[in-house]
């Protein structure tokens, strides 16, 4: 029974394989590859498409598309390094949405009046963790905050 399972599971994992559009694709390749995109959003030069796993996916992938209706780039943008791109005290909420796209949570902190974009991720590749991206009123990046997915903490850790 557990090899059953086991093979059921494995045959899961292989059914969601996709094929990573590569630049120069177009926007019909890159959707006959990796399906269609969670959102799009408009940039400068061209278009972003979303491709997010949330709320409980810890990746994104973001494929930027040039003018001409080609694929520039395309890469997992839920990490430290990505995150260290977007600018405190510039970055707007339209700016986080086209470089890491949509968050998994939401909330808001009434005392210092800051709306949180909440992200799950893998630190480092390997820790299962949380980006919080603080926006002031205004709707600019205030501050930037990480630590681990309570989603992944043990519950004995948690008073009820």
């Amino acid at each position: 029974m557990l090899i059953v399972g086991s093979a059921a599971a494995l045959a899961g994992c292989v059914g969601m394989t996709r094929t990573a559009p590569v630049p120069g694709d177009t926007v019909a390749d890159t959707q006959a590859k990796f399906g269609a995109p969670t959102a799009v959003y408009a940039a400068p030069s061209g278009q972003v498409m979303e491709y997010a796993t949330g709320p409980m996916g810890q990746y994104t992938w973001m494929a930027k598309v040039g003018p001409d209706g080609r694929l520039v780039s395309f890469e997992q943008v839920l990490t430290g390094e990505k995150f260290a791109t977007l600018k405190i005290g510039k970055a707007r909420k339209e700016d986080v949405l086209r470089t890491i796209g949509r968050p998994a949570e939401t909330s808001f902190l009434s005392l210092p009046q800051l709306e949180v974009w909440s992200y799950r991720y893998k630190e480092a590749g390997v820790w299962n963790s949380m980006m919080h991206v603080h926006f002031d009123r205004s709707g600019v990046l205030s501050m930037m905050q990480n630590g681990p997915d309570p989603m992944y903490e043990e519950r004995r850790f948690f008073l009820d």
